[in-house]
């Protein structure tokens, strides 16, 4: 150290980094293309790394500030929105009230008026469904009667072994008709 501090003082600038370049084991050549080479890396990168990072990061710059104005105006638009909203839900709660009155007073009209066919046409069903029932159930006797002869000459032919000619049944028949009619 003390040499160089005293080639500092007894000579040039030269002389200096001569004397650090022979300390150190410096040599020039290696040390100028190693400079040369990292000169070279550094402009590639530069080139083809640093500028287009830079060209992003604009971008992305630009694509925030766009979000940031879009959603500013999305907030207004929202705020204009939801006021004519509000407006809107105002009015239709309005008339919408004075559909339900107007309603109400249509309604004890019609209802006083539709009681009045509902009666009219309960009745009406009440007769055809007695008058079904009548024919049903006049029905259901002929059918019954019919089963009911049919069932007699079967069990009469099982139980005398013989059978029966077509007068035999219809007498059988018959008489069960007016036995079952009594």
């Amino acid at each position: 150290m003390n040499q160089l501090f005293l080639a500092a003082s007894g000579g040039g600038l030269g002389d200096i980094a001569s004397s650090t370049a022979e300390t150190f084991g410096i040599s020039w050549q290696l040390f100028i293309s190693q400079c040369i080479s990292f000169t070279i890396v550094a402009a590639l990168l530069y080139k083809f790394a640093y500028q287009p990072i830079l060209k992003i990061l604009a971008e992305r710059r630009q694509t925030i500030a766009d979000s940031l104005a879009n959603a500013q105006k999305i907030k207004e638009e929202l705020a204009r929105t939801e006021a004519a909203r509000k407006e809107v839900l105002e009015m239709a709660n309005a008339q919408a009230t004075n559909l339900i009155e107007e309603a109400r007073a249509a309604a004890t009209k019609v209802l006083e008026h539709e009681s009045q066919k509902a009666i009219a046409q309960a009745e009406q069903i009440i007769a055809k469904a007695r008058e079904a029932a009548d024919a049903d159930r006049g029905r259901m006797l002929a059918e019954l009667r019919a089963e009911v002869g049919r069932l007699v000459v079967a069990t009469t032919a099982k139980v005398t072994g013989k059978i029966l000619t077509v007068d035999d049944q219809k007498r059988l028949a018959d008489e069960t008709n007016k036995q079952l009619a009594a």
